[in-house]
């Protein structure tokens, strides 16, 4: 890799750091507030939600591929029935991939 990027990550790092430093630093032992405990709580899953889609579409729609939104389907419900996350990602996979034996 080239300086120039080396420096980029450097900088990105540094630029993190101080941003997660602040925070405390400003607060204190003061709690946040109600108002942004409430965004901050459903930002978490509003990113991950919008990199699942991506994953799934793909850029412009291009790769659009309805097997692995069923696997995304079988996903959800198997969390949705209370089974752990590595029992709902399994099961997914082998839906996706049995979907694509049979198709």
């Amino acid at each position: 890799m080239t300086a120039v990027v080396w420096v980029c990550i450097t900088a990105a790092a540094l630029i993190s750091a101080a941003i997660k430093g602040v925070g405390p630093a400003l607060l204190g032992a003061r709690p946040l507030p109600r108002r942004v405990r409430a965004v901050v709580a459903v930002i978490a899953p509003a990113l991950v939600a919008a990199l699942v889609v991506v994953e799934v579409v793909g850029p412009r729609w291009s790769a659009f591929d309805p097997l692995v939104v069923a696997g995304v389907v079988v996903a959800v419900a198997a969390r949705l029935l209370r089974a752990p996350m590595l029992v709902a990602v399994l099961a997914a996979a082998l839906a996706t991939a049995g979907l694509r034996l049979l198709l």
